[in-house]
């Protein structure tokens, strides 16, 4: 086995890509030997033991045992290969891999007396720039407001960020990715993706908000009764966050200087602008009553079926009649 390589690494953290990459180097370094591959939910410690110890069927050299999901194992499993580290095969090498391992846990500091712990965490804060690094890694690029809208769209979870990111730098095919093809293109998973229902009602289009709203209740991920409750919230929400945009233009605040103001992308603040433009603060200010009055009704506040209450609530506010 190569001087170099340790008997035994411990992986885990949020960058489920780097981690993968990790694994990659590691077989590269082994070459010929090869690398076995368990999982740990259907392998106790003392079976990945015995497959450190028993040579490979091909074996030239050193060779890797690759364990996933370690993180499900017992103390008994991780005692088992505290022991094996004590003395481990000259020519194994042998990865754990889990999610959300500690490193003061038995196993990790038995893996540290002997190995090297790999923890690669991405910061929630550090998000954006990740994507970033992560479209530059795959001969891509985006921009700083599509790296941004995208972390907003698809949420915290790095894997499904990355199969996004793959999606949209196959799709852009060399160019640019812009925060107009991340809205046109990503698959939100943050929360409930309301952006073309926002956007609808922004442009006053009464036929294409009902429109979104269906398609959102169509979603297979919870009730539709679910779906109502968080539609209004989150369209309430949405025009009280255009009143207070509003507000700002009126008191000549430019779209960067709200954006900076708020700690909101540039590029969806720009389009709150936009939507408050085409309301009177007169049919804003009946917009958002209305908007209130229909997240109550659909929080028992009425009689009336839900998704009926959701209908007429969202055609009221996007008419926004001053009179109403």
């Amino acid at each position: 086995m190569s001087a170099d390589l340790k008997p035994v690494y411990l992986l885990s953290g949020t960058d489920r890509p780097k981690i993968e990459e990790a694994l990659r180097r590691l077989r590269a370094r082994v070459g010929e030997g090869g690398s076995d591959v368990l999982s740990a939910a259907e392998s106790s410690g003392d079976d990945v033991v015995a497959s450190c110890n028993a040579p490979g069927l091909f074996a030239i050299g050193a060779r890797a045992v690759v364990v996933n999901q370690v993180e499900s194992w017992k103390a008994a499993d991780a005692k088992a290969v505290a022991a094996y580290l004590s003395d481990p095969a000259p020519s194994t090498v042998l990865a754990l891999v889990g999610i959300g391992l500690k490193k003061d846990s038995p196993l990790a500091k038995a893996c540290a007396k002997v190995g090297e712990l790999l923890f690669y965490d991405v910061p929630k804060s550090k998000l954006p720039t990740w994507v970033a690094e992560r479209f530059r890694a795959l001969g891509a690029g985006a921009d700083r407001d599509a790296c941004r809208l995208l972390v907003e769209v698809v949420g915290d979870n790095v894997t499904e960020l990355e199969t996004e990111i793959h999606k949209l730098a196959t799709w852009a095919g060399g160019d640019t990715v812009d925060a107009a093809a991340v809205e046109a293109l990503a698959a939100g998973r943050a929360e409930v993706p309301i952006f073309a229902l926002t956007d609808s009602w922004g442009a006053r289009d009464v036929a294409a908000v009902l429109q979104a709203a269906e398609s959102i209740l169509e979603r297979p991920e919870r009730t539709r009764r679910d779906e109502v409750t968080r539609i209004a919230a989150r369209f309430a929400s949405h025009v009280q966050t255009v009143r207070e945009i509003q507000d700002l233009a009126t008191e000549g605040v430019t779209p960067r200087e709200a954006a900076s103001r708020l700690r909101r992308n540039p590029y969806y603040v720009q389009k709150l602008f936009a939507q408050a433009a085409n309301f009177s603060a007169e049919e804003l200010g009946s917009a958002l009553v209305r908007a209130a009055a229909l997240d109550l009704a659909v929080k028992g506040g009425s009689r009336l079926p839900t998704e009926l209450e959701l209908d007429r609530g969202l055609a009221d506010a996007t008419l926004a009649r001053a009179n109403s």
